[in-house]
């Protein structure tokens, strides 16, 4: 009898493997990894010892409806609990909103380049893509995205800050794209980078879906919280959508040591203000090196740059690594250095100002 392997959706035929950040090299000279977006500072303040107290109980569940972070973030936001839910960071409540609106037969729109988990998770549900391309300025193009929805269309992402390009959208152009939006097609407002932005045009999505029930906001304790290796998300949501949330959420899937520390960083606002502040501070002043030697960039919103290089992207990535810093290339298009030490950035000012001149 002729052996037969187990039967797997189609679906999942040809997705791209998600690709994270290349790690630094290790055992030999020092080298910086700028590819992750990672917050380059080490926890906040109490937040290890919180995490240690934490560990004295791995032996048991964690909290299952993560109750001390939902009060703290209702508080924090001031929206009901019920409009709460939490998740494995942004990118996993992300899949669970997929996995909550769209099949076979169904359309999710985002903007392209954006967050490369978009088609994975698409995929995945068994739905389908519709990417629209971002403007010449490297921004979301929300005019041709509300032209793109059809009556299969069932979730949208906009990702404000957009990663990789760091660009955002702003309020009056937003709330006019929502207004195009039917009102049963979901938006999601991919906020992870949010705590970066220093444009008061720019509108705070926890704004936008107070009185609009097909909006929802993802936000992430990864990149400004620097809890990237805990994985904990959360999401703000009218209560049908939260509710869905729950139910699709991995039971048990947000750690206790990952609460804990949530809750911790939190209470910890001054703290991260001054170490945001100082990255933003830091942005800038890579942004204005990498233009005085020649860049052409987009304003930068995020704790990452983005530099568009067309088929140059490998060599480029390639020189940006021998030289000690690790940067995310997207082949063909572009790459994304994240804003990280200050001896990192000089590498990689160095390292790009010699590369502009070979061009």
């Amino acid at each position: 009898m002729t052996e037969k392997s187990p039967k797997l959706r189609a679906a999942l035929d040809g997705i791209p493997t998600y690709k994270p950040g290349k790690p630094a090299a290790t055992g030999g000279p020092l080298a910086f990894k700028l590819s992750s977006n990672e917050n380059p500072y080490p926890p906040l303040a109490g937040v290890l010892e919180t995490v240690a107290d934490a560990a004295a109980s791995l032996n048991r569940y964690p909290d299952l409806a993560c109750t001390a972070l939902i009060a703290e973030l209702a508080e924090r936001f001031e929206v009901p609990l019920e409009h709460l839910a939490t998740g494995t960071g942004s990118v996993g409540m992300a899949q669970q909103l997929v996995q909550s609106t769209a099949g076979p037969g169904d359309e999710v729109i985002y903007a392209w380049r954006s967050f490369e988990a978009y088609p994975i998770i698409t995929q995945i549900a068994g739905a389908t893509s519709v990417q629209v391309p971002l403007t010449d300025d490297e921004v979301h193009d929300l005019d041709a995205m509300a032209d793109a929805i059809t009556d299969r269309t069932r979730l949208i992402f906009v990702c404000n800050p957009n990663n990789p390009t760091s660009t955002v959208v702003r309020r009056a152009e937003l709330e006019r794209f929502l207004d195009r939006v039917p009102s049963d097609v979901l938006v999601v407002l991919d906020e992870a980078y949010v705590e970066f932005i220093r444009d008061e045009r720019v509108p705070n999505g926890v704004d936008l879906y107070r009185d609009r029930p097909n909006v929802c906001v993802l936000r992430t304790f990864s990149k400004a919280y620097g809890l990237a290796g805990l994985r904990v998300g959360f999401a703000i949501a009218h209560e049908p959508v939260a509710a869905a949330l729950r139910k699709t959420a991995v039971p048990f899937g947000v750690s206790q040591l990952a609460q804990d520390a949530a809750v911790a960083s939190l209470r910890s606002e001054d703290a991260l203000r001054e170490r945001v502040d100082a990255l933003v501070t830091e942005r800038g002043r890579v942004w204005e090196a990498l233009a005085a030697q020649g860049w052409t960039i987009p304003d930068c919103r995020a704790n990452f740059v983005w530099l568009r290089l067309g088929e140059r992207t490998l060599d480029f990535a390639a020189v940006c690594e021998a030289a000690g810093v690790v940067v995310r290339p997207f082949a063909g298009e572009g790459v994304r250095v994240t804003i990280g030490e200050r001896e990192a950035n000089e590498i990689f000012l160095r390292t790009a100002e010699a590369f502009r001149k070979e061009l």
